[in-house]
């Protein structure tokens, strides 16, 4: 024969380990069905009320604990056999979760989901058992145990003013990750990765381009002298040293030439081109 419906929660197993958050799962379901007065000692509610009280609190139930409890048809005699049969385990989970909760500490979880999960499972044993963890006190156990070396950050975020914890933790969260960014592109491409080119040795090479124009110019260096043997830009005129011979035997200073091609005549040598047979200036 299959269930009537299925779980709502987890069954409450013969050992009771999860009593306490069983005991809230079935008093949360009860009273949304508007049955939570059945299990209260002395009620007036209803033979139909209590038995589909009853049938809620079995079908949530181990088989073992069926079968203890199967003459019992009052659902307040149930919950009160079921409490004084595991409400102890509190005096054994509640020195426990105050110990934890103590030496909780935030500098010891490498990210802070890691510290939100543990915090969250100790501060519901807490309340399960009595104790009341409010906002402040979790957001005070969080910023109090920040490293040494997160002062100034701890500083801030107090002053920030937070009175909810997840308030807190969104923004450590958020804090949290762009530091990873930061730290993945700082990875990708350390500082000094990208060569740039040195200043002086850019400046000191266009001023030796511009020193060897300037002295190809003013010292007959350029594109088209006589003097420049061999130059590839001369190509037409063979070396002028084997046709002409200088004369410097010339009174006033001024440089003859004889040229053994025309038979030796002589004449004023051109300043520009070096060639005779044209006004020298």
């Amino acid at each position: 024969m299959t269930n009537l419906a299925k779980l709502d929660f987890i069954a409450l197993d013969i050992a009771g380990k999860k009593y306490m958050s069983w005991a809230l799962y079935a008093t949360i379901h009860l009273d949304t069905k508007y049955l939570g007065d059945t299990i209260k000692e002395g009620n007036s509610a209803s033979a139909q009320d209590k038995a589909k009280t009853m049938i809620f609190l079995r079908h949530h139930l181990d088989e073992n604990l069926k079968i203890e409890y199967l003459t019992v048809k009052d659902p307040s005699i149930l919950w009160k056999h079921l409490k004084e049969m595991y409400d102890h385990l509190k005096l054994v989970i509640l020195p426990k979760a105050r110990y934890d909760w103590i030496k909780l500490r935030f500098q010891d979880f490498k990210s802070i989901s890691d510290y939100n999960s543990m915090l969250f499972k100790i501060s519901p044993k807490l309340k399960l058992c009595g104790e009341s963890i409010m906002d402040g006190d979790m957001i005070e156990t969080t910023l109090s145990t920040f490293l040494t070396s997160g002062l100034v950050l701890q500083q801030q975020y107090r002053e920030k003013g937070f009175t909810k914890y997840f308030d807190l933790i969104s923004c450590l969260l958020v804090a949290e990750q762009n530091n990873e960014l930061l730290i993945k592109n700082h990875e990708s491409q350390p500082t000094g990765f990208t060569s740039f080119p040195e200043v002086n040795a850019t400046r000191a090479q266009n001023f030796n381009n511009l020193r060897g124009r300037g002295r190809g110019r003013g010292r007959g260096r350029g594109r088209f002298t006589p003097y420049n043997r061999g130059s590839q830009n001369n190509p037409n005129h063979e070396n002028i040293s084997n046709h002409l011979k200088w004369n410097r035997n010339d009174k006033k200073g001024k440089e003859k030439v004889i040229n053994p091609e025309n038979g030796g005549t002589g004449g004023d040598l051109c300043n520009r081109c070096g060639m005779t047979g044209h006004w020298a200036k």
